[in-house]
């Protein structure tokens, strides 16, 4: 997009602009980008970020598909680009994304056998602690790409969001076409999805192995509706002082979640877990307001952010 199209999903009030560069090898992106103007252009791609910034942007998500060229040059890159956004715009990437190759309809490199840099689950944990390291106020996104043995276990070396119950073809959100049934990429049929998906468990099924981890699911949207954006954000994140605001945040759409949402089972644990750590506040005029909105939440009130 250009300048002046990104000035207008600005004017939209959009929250972060992601766009993957697919892989930073010039030669490579030619490979795999053939045709199609501009998205064939390598540098206009890599640009993209600078032109989203230039059009009033506050936050952007960077990403590559790991498997295309060798992970450890991607990684490189992708740290390059985010000292490039932090030298010229004084902001970061907020959130980097890892998605791996995953079979595709019409994509022969796709399939397993064909993969040109296949990354093993080892490799590929140790990318997500590496980026940790390196951009530790960035939210790190993983999807449904990856199995449910996998994503459980990388929120422990530094994922911080994830999706679920996710669909990735045309339409797959109407009612008639959900299922939690698992669809090998060998059943899928001309169904035009944009990749196969390894999770199919159900939000609350991913709720509760999160609650089960200790971890609190957020549904924050707090930070874009108080203006905590691009520097002004990284200024809290990176020493932490974000936490003061995300916690509380937490907490108060979890709740939300448990009352209209969660199964029994889930809201009953659920419920226990927001009652341990209203206990691990140590400032107590917060504990205390966070107990009162937790409350009100419970009687009746919704949309309660800090």
């Amino acid at each position: 997009m250009s300048v002046e199209d990104y000035a207008k999903l600005k004017a939209e009030k959009i929250g972060t602009y992601v766009c993957f560069q697919e892989t930073y090898d010039p030669i490579e992106y030619a490979k795999f980008h053939p045709a199609g103007t501009p998205k064939a252009d390598y540098l206009w791609r890599l640009t993209c970020m600078d032109r989203a910034q230039e059009g009033g942007i506050n936050d952007v998500g960077i990403g590559v598909l790991f498997g295309l060229v060798d992970y450890r040059f991607e990684i490189l890159a992708m740290m390059e680009h985010a000292r490039h956004l932090e030298e010229d715009y004084g902001c970061g990437p907020h959130t980097v994304s890892f998605p791996r190759i995953e079979p595709a309809e019409g994509t022969p490199f796709s399939l397993p056998e064909n993969i040109p840099h296949p990354v093993s689950d080892k490799d590929f944990m140790k990318i997500i602690a590496i980026i940790r390291i390196a951009m530790p106020y960035t939210g790190i996104i993983i999807s449904t790409r990856e199995r449910p043995e996998m994503r459980d276990k990388l929120v422990k070396y530094g994922v911080s969001q994830i999706s679920a119950a996710s669909e990735t073809n045309p339409g797959g959100y109407e009612e008639d076409n959900k299922s939690n049934e698992a669809k090998p990429y060998e059943k899928t049929g001309n169904t035009g999805a944009q990749f196969t998906l390894g999770d199919h468990r159900s939000l609350d099924e991913v709720i509760s192995m999160m609650i089960d981890g200790g971890y609190i699911p957020s549904f924050c949207t707090g930070c874009y509706r108080k203006g905590r954006v691009g520097a002004d954000f990284m200024d809290l994140a990176k020493p932490g002082l974000i936490k003061e605001y995300c916690k509380p945040n937490a907490m108060f759409t979890f709740r939300e979640y448990l009352e209209d949402y969660a199964s029994p089972a889930t809201k009953e644990k659920g419920l226990r877990l927001l009652k341990e750590l209203t206990q691990t506040f140590s400032k107590e005029e917060l504990k205390r307001r966070v107990e009162g909105n937790l409350c009100k939440i419970g009687d009746g009130e919704r949309d309660l952010y800090f």
